[in-house]
C-alpha cells in the first residue's frame, strides 16, 4: 500500500470539514471545553477564505482521507502569514505538517514573498524552529485576551518554487 501524501488546493466545500479538523487538532493539547469554544471562530475557515485570492490553502491527504491543512495570507508582495496549520491527531508526528509548511513555504516564495509570519500554539515552537521558524516576539492572541502566542519569521529568499 502505498504511503504517498497528495497536497491540494481546498476547495470550498471543504471550509466545514476544515474547521472541525482544527479543533480536533488544537484540542490535542489538552485545552479545556471553554478554551477550545472561544477559539472556534479563530480557527474557522470559511468558503470566503478559501475563494479569496489574498489566501491559499492546501489540504494533504492520502488515499483521499485529508490529514491535515493549512493556510497562508498574502499580507504584501514580499510577506505572508502561516494563517492556518492543523493535522488529524492520528497523524501528528508521521510528516504531514512537515510536508505541508515545506508546500507552503514552497508556494509562498514562487509568488514573490520573502518572508513567513507565524504565530504559533505554545506546544508547537519546536516544529515550527524545525521548520526554520525563528523567534521574533508575541503577539496577543486573537480569542483569548491577555494570552500572548509565539511569533516566528522564516526567511524565504532560498526556497525553492512549488513543483
Amino acid at each position: 500500500m502505498s504511503k504517498r501524501l497528495t497536497i491540494r488546493a481546498a476547495r470550498p466545500d471543504d471550509a466545514a470539514y476544515l474547521r472541525d479538523l482544527a479543533m480536533r487538532s488544537k484540542a490535542v493539547w489538552g485545552y479545556t471545553d471553554q478554551f477550545m469554544e472561544a477559539c472556534r471562530e479563530e480557527l474557522s475557515v470559511s468558503r470566503e477564505q478559501l475563494l479569496d485570492s489574498a489566501h491559499e490553502y492546501l489540504v494533504a491527504e492520502r488515499h483521499g482521507e485529508v490529514l491535515g491543512f493549512c493556510g497562508l495570507e498574502y499580507l504584501s508582495p514580499e510577506s505572508c502569514e502561516l494563517a492556518a496549520m492543523f493535522v488529524e491527531p492520528a497523524h501528528i508526528g508521521t510528516g504531514v505538517g512537515t510536508a505541508l509548511i515545506t508546500r507552503a513555504k514552497a508556494d509562498a516564495a514562487a509568488a514573490g514573498a520573502r518572508t513567513l509570519i507565524i504565530q504559533g500554539d505554545p506546544n508547537a515552537v519546536e516544529f515550527y524552529r524545525a521548520a526554520g521558524g525563528v523567534p521574533a516576539g508575541t503577539r496577543e492572541s486573537g480569542s483569548i485576551p491577555g494570552r500572548f502566542l509565539p511569533l516566528f519569521r522564516i526567511s524565504l529568499e532560498h526556497e525553492s518554487p512549488a513543483q
